[in-house]
């Protein structure tokens, strides 16, 4: 049966670009519905996309369809899919908080299909906090988000915002269509973010992580068919759909949970950045500051619970389990190190100074490395892609 997908244009340069997509589209027999904001229509007439689907291309919400009784309802409920691109800043803080004003925004409302938002703006407008918050409001409802390229962008401006080519697009699409589903039956736990540990009632200690790649790694786990349980130490991020979420402060609470839900799981990957030492002794009211500024503070600290090592020697013959290793020297040989100290079947290393590769950036450039030596050294990639690329060799080490 023909899929159906919503192509929703809004109002930026990259508009003209959708005509090209949804050209891709139709030479795969995919029906095509063109919805288009006023302000798009500025970049590229609605005519265009009239003769390239075959469909009228939608824009006024008041206007009378033969095809739909009322027609943001007719359409919402036709689409296997709903593409925003290029989407704006304005169309996307629409979509964050429920705002239906146009024919667009109110089939959006209205969906129930997956939605798949492509931002492109000026790299500025992207990186504004408030824009950020909106994306990430789009996630955590379950949205598909494509990261913007990089380059020159129409303002002159060198910078994060392009639309991504239009091929990237239509992968992403066909991807989102026809989903794999080869985790299915499996059960995999993750941990993700990054444990704290308390000096007082205030205060803790804790590193950089943020827990981008576990949470990529659990979101499209999820996606494949796995039964995934995302435990997770301190993170802003939201949580991905259609998993059992735990939350834990510590590397001592994340360890206990880890182990009591290990003999239900296939497979165990360890992405969390757990702190490697806790202090002491907690002190039980707030520390004051001396109004001597010179005033020096100890705090003896001592080790916590390696989680991976105390999992590994619970290990079932049939169990996977991978960890990470997030080094800033001699990479691939502390990485073998961890390999076999922790008894894993395979370790992901990275380098965290290298540019393009640390605990907050949206990319990493890591290292496969598995237990009979072989070494794969992948590209820059975006963490989504990683993830997929660290469940494409656990499916094959688990032979489904």
């Amino acid at each position: 049966m023909a899929k159906t997908v919503g192509i929703g244009i809004t109002g930026g340069i990259a508009a003209y670009k959708m005509a090209d997509l949804v050209s891709q589209l139709k030479k795969d027999d995919i029906d095509v519905i063109v919805m288009m904001t006023e302000n798009a229509t500025k970049f590229i007439t609605p005519l265009t996309f009239k003769t390239l689907t075959g469909r009228e291309t939608v824009v006024d919400l008041w206007s009378e369809s033969l095809e739909y009784k009322v027609q943001h309802i007719g359409i919402a409920e036709e689409l296997d899919l709903l593409v925003i691109a290029p989407a704006t800043a304005n169309f996307i803080a629409k979509m964050a908080h429920g705002m239906a004003d146009d024919l667009l925004s109110t089939v959006a409302l209205a969906n129930t299909a997956p939605v798949l938002v492509v931002p492109a703006m000026n790299s500025n407008m992207y990186n504004n906090s408030i824009v950020q918050e909106n994306i990430k409001t789009l996630q955590y409802h379950g949205c598909y988000i494509m990261e913007p390229d990089s380059g020159v962008l129409a303002c002159g401006v060198e910078g994060k915002g392009r639309l991504p080519e239009t091929q990237k697009i239509y992968e992403e699409i066909i991807k989102i269509l026809n989903p794999q589903r080869d985790l299915q039956g499996i059960r995999l736990m993750v941990n993700a973010g990054t444990t704290c540990e308390d000096i007082d009632p205030v205060r803790y200690i804790a590193n950089r992580g943020t827990g981008k790649m576990g949470y990529a790694i659990a979101r499209e786990a999820a996606r494949r068919g796995a039964d995934v349980i995302l435990v997770s130490g301190k993170s802003n991020l939201s949580v991905p759909d259609n998993l059992k979420y735990i939350e834990v402060w510590s590397a001592e609470e994340m360890c206990q949970v880890m182990l009591k839900h290990q003999p239900a799981c296939d497979v165990i990957i360890g992405a969390a950045a757990v702190g490697d030492f806790r202090i002491a002794h907690v002190a039980a009211q707030k520390l004051k500051k001396a109004d001597n500024t010179s005033q020096v503070l100890q705090l003896e600290l001592i080790g916590t619970p390696d989680i991976l090592k105390e999992m590994g020697k619970n290990k079932r013959e049939s169990q996977i389990m991978v960890g990470f290793a997030a080094e800033t020297e001699n990479i691939l040989e502390n990485a073998r190190q961890k390999l076999i100290s922790k008894n894993l079947d395979f370790i992901v290393a990275n380098d965290v100074t290298m540019e393009g590769a640390g605990f907050a950036a949206d990319t990493n450039i890591v290292t496969l490395i598995d237990r009979e030596g072989d070494v794969e050294s992948l590209p820059k990639m975006t963490k989504d892609e990683v993830a997929s690329a660290i469940l494409d060799r656990l499916v094959h080490l688990l032979k489904i």
